[in-house]
């Protein structure tokens, strides 16, 4: 690691130690084997998502923000922690990863937001479903209520 005072190339590490709850994140306390400076760093896991093939053929990022939104609003003023949301995505994006593909469509991510719902909640499943599924009647709704109905017996 390069010295923030002298640009020399060689510091050496003093302390380091986990920071944050998860462990995702390690502080390291360095000194400058040339001037002696004493500096702290920061490291964390970056890992590349694959990319998102759409249904109309492009690709695009993944982005947790729209995941989590797309539950959130399946969630609304449903009796669910916060905890819950956040050990979803976390399963979501272990999974993504998992996959060791370059790319994955977004059809897939759909279907793993669906299945932890219908563990977590039937209204929030049905809700997510019917906007996922593009539900265009009654029936539509009848029909997957009666398929979570079958799951569940």
């Amino acid at each position: 690691m390069q010295c923030p005072f002298c640009q020399e190339i060689d510091t050496k590490v003093i302390d380091s130690r986990a920071v944050g709850g998860e462990g995702q994140q390690i502080r390291r306390r360095r000194e400058c084997i040339s001037c002696a400076e004493r500096f702290t760093t920061y490291e964390t896991i970056e890992l590349s998502l694959p990319r998102l093939l759409k249904k109309d053929g492009s690709f695009v990022q993944f982005k947790e923000e729209k995941i989590r939104a797309g539950i959130l609003r399946a969630l609304e003023k449903r009796p669910v922690k916060m905890e819950a949301v956040d050990k979803i995505i976390h399963r979501i994006l272990y999974r993504l990863r998992a996959t060791g593909e370059r790319e994955v469509s977004t059809q897939l991510i759909g279907e793993w937001v669906m299945d932890e719902l219908k563990a977590l909640d039937a209204v929030a499943y049905v809700r997510f479903a019917s906007v996922y599924r593009r539900f265009e009647d009654v029936s539509a709704f009848n029909a997957e209520i009666e398929r979570l109905k079958e799951t569940h017996n």
